[in-house]
């Protein structure tokens, strides 16, 4: 998948990358309609940091939830 071009199918692709990853409990506030694709580069940044490590701390994933959570619609 192309992901240098901010469409919503990469938005819904990463967003459900960085769910099955994290193994989010609360996965109905996390879902791809509510992102723009204005903040596509800001959500690729989040996606490849996420991608590249194989676990996180509680306290990483709860900033990495909040930081999602600033680029909600």
């Amino acid at each position: 998948m192309d992901l240098t071009h901010p469409s919503a199918e990469n938005v819904e692709h990463m967003i459900s990358a960085i769910k099955d990853k994290l193994r989010m409990v609360n996965v109905d506030a996390m879902k791809s309609e509510h992102f723009n694709t204005s903040d596509y580069e800001d959500l690729r940044d989040i996606y490849d940091m996420v991608m590249k490590r194989s676990n996180f701390s509680p306290s990483e994933m709860q900033a990495i939830a909040a930081e999602l959570g600033s680029l909600r619609k």
